[in-house]
């Protein structure tokens, strides 16, 4: 049998951050830590907030690092223990999000971090204590303000999941307003990683229709606002589509994901640097390629439906399509424009083997087809 549940709160719409005071009550709130970023706060978001509900923070926790990491959390708990929070507003893209979850699980739980991740028997272990988050996205991508899941990186080097039903927040407000002031590379970054959680998780091969529709309905949008909104970034319906994309592919992503998310996780763990939507971007068209024979794909013709909601004809190469896709929006497409090269393959590919996401592969990737994957986009 499988689990179908579906989600949250979820406020979406130009000036739905007015309505963050009504939610942190609604999750019985009372004295919130911030956790964001030095970028976000520099822009006045987080004065915004104030001005737009009254809600003044206890503390304010700005160091999220690009990939979010143990030692940020653990900075950020103990902030979180000294001010004496009861619930967090999560404000940024996914790196902050993730982390507010990582603390929201070590402020309410005793052990390492390591604990707690997928890959070490923890989601049992994250329980009802978890402190609740309020999720208010600055980027439209990762999806994490819907997400039962927070990626950290451990002091051992691991990119590793953390995954529990708890971890979901309480409320995502959604206001495409916080993301007018992206760059364009961060929007087609963000853009892509969105669009590859919609792929990834309709080829899942777990049974969830409703997942399935939300994730179709999702790449519609993206596919067809992507390229409008890194070219023309005030445009506002382009943005919206955007950030309800990033939202859809996140509700949707329950089902499970694959090897681009596998190998992205991997490779992001050896190298913090390197932007997660941007290695999605480079990994989609192998690992589409790849699974174009999975039995999943080619009983239920799911290709089909995904080149249907792409745009294209049945039977094209959607791989290609992605590739082209990703260098018009500026994107790099091969691993060699982002400075990895051969001798990092070892490391890759067992780290790949070892994530969460290779598990929910549509088609079984061994260590050979992991190599053959990366020696195609070098």
């Amino acid at each position: 049998m499988s689990l179908i549940n579906y989600v949250t709160r979820v406020q979406f719409g130009y000036g739905e951050i007015a309505t963050l005071k009504a939610e942190l009550a609604i999750a019985g709130i009372t004295r919130p830590v911030v956790v964001t970023d030095k970028g976000v706060r520099a822009l006045g978001v987080i004065e915004r907030i104030e001005a737009a509900t009254g809600i003044v923070p206890v503390a304010i926790y700005d160091e999220t690092p690009g990939n979010p990491n143990e030692a940020a959390a653990m900075k950020a708990t103990a902030l979180f223990r000294d001010a004496g929070g009861d619930g967090i507003i999560a404000i940024g893209g996914g790196s902050a999000l993730d982390l507010a979850k990582a603390v929201a699980v070590m402020a309410s739980h005793d052990g390492p971090l390591k604990t707690y991740a997928v890959i070490e028997g923890g989601l049992e272990k994250i329980t009802s204590r978890t402190f609740p988050t309020i999720a208010i996205p600055t980027t439209a991508g990762t999806g994490s303000e819907v997400g039962r899941a927070a990626i950290v990186i451990l002091e051992d080097g691991r990119k590793v999941g953390l995954l529990s039903p708890f971890l979901v927040p309480k409320a995502a407000i959604v206001d495409p307003e916080l993301t007018l002031s992206l760059p364009p590379i961060l929007t087609a970054a963000t853009g892509m990683d969105a669009i590859s959680h919609c792929i990834e998780t309709y080829l899942a091969p777990s049974f969830n229709p409703p997942a399935d529709g939300i994730a179709l309905e999702g790449l519609r949008r993206g596919w067809a606002n992507i390229r409008l909104a890194v070219e023309e970034p005030d445009n506002r319906d382009a943005r919206a589509n955007m950030a309800i994309v990033a939202t859809m592919g996140a509700m949707a992503f329950q089902k499970g994901l694959g090897c681009v998310h596998s190998l992205s996780h991997s490779l992001g763990g050896i190298n913090p640097k390197l932007h997660h939507g941007t290695l999605n971007a480079v990994f989609l068209p192998p690992v589409l390629d790849f699974n174009s024979t999975a039995r999943t794909s080619v009983e239920e013709g799911k290709y089909a439906r995904l080149a249907d909601a792409m745009g294209l004809d049945a039977g094209d190469d959607l791989g290609a399509a992605v590739e082209a896709m990703t260098r018009a929006i500026g994107l790099p497409t091969r691993l060699s424009e982002l400075g990895v090269t051969v001798d990092l393959f070892d490391r890759i590919v067992t780290g790949a083997l070892a994530d969460h996401s290779h598990r929910t592969n549509p088609r079984e990737a061994s260590a050979e087809d992991y190599r053959a994957m990366l020696q195609a986009v070098l």
